[in-house]
């Protein structure tokens, strides 16, 4: 029987000392190079925390524009069935108060919204953005109808500060959202 050489045994193996350094180096490449979708959600303010009682204030009726979405993603306002397309000039009339329908002056509108657990998120983003969008609305009238250098400017938040507050202390942005109810319990 012939003798096998040391030439004629490595030449069966592969060497794969290298192998780990290789599938290290792609590992790093995707994580570097891959991008992570984030989920953007509604930049809201929250008041501070605070250990006090709440003062109940009494409201007046006329002041508060009431929306609610219930779980089949039906819109009521004022205890009306609306349409989300119907909600942006609806509430732009409360807060001027366009057919004595509204509340007293800009200052003292106050839009309340509640839906359901059952309420679609998409359903909750149309109608939250509706009344945003009534808000930016109200702003940019105002902006152009009392700043003479923004004739043809939207509201935005490139606008000096100052004037962004002044248009705000005019037409307050003020939402207040309750605790969601109980899948199917509009009530």
């Amino acid at each position: 029987m012939a003798r096998k050489s040391n030439k004629d045994r490595l030449s069966n193996e592969i060497n794969a000392g290298s192998m780990a350094d290789i599938a290290f180096l792609l590992l790093i490449f995707f994580l570097v190079t891959t991008t992570i979708d984030v989920d953007k959600g509604i930049t809201v303010k929250l008041p501070p925390w605070s250990e006090e009682e709440v003062d109940p204030t009494k409201l007046n009726k006329r002041n508060v524009f009431s929306v609610n979405v219930n779980a089949l993603n039906q819109l009521q306002v004022r205890g009306e069935l609306m349409e989300i397309g119907e909600l942006r000039q609806k509430a732009k009339d409360f807060i001027i108060n366009k057919d004595d329908q509204g509340a007293e002056k800009p200052t003292k509108a106050i839009i309340s919204l509640k839906n359901d657990r059952g309420t679609k998120y998409n359903t909750y983003l149309e109608v939250y953005n509706e009344l945003k969008a009534a808000y930016n609305e109200l702003w940019t009238e105002d902006l152009q109808r009392n700043y003479p250098g923004y004739s043809d400017t939207e509201y935005n938040d490139k606008l000096p500060l100052e004037i962004r507050r002044a248009l705000k202390l005019k037409i307050p942005f003020v939402l207040s959202e309750a605790e969601p109810t109980a899948f199917g319990d509009e009530g």
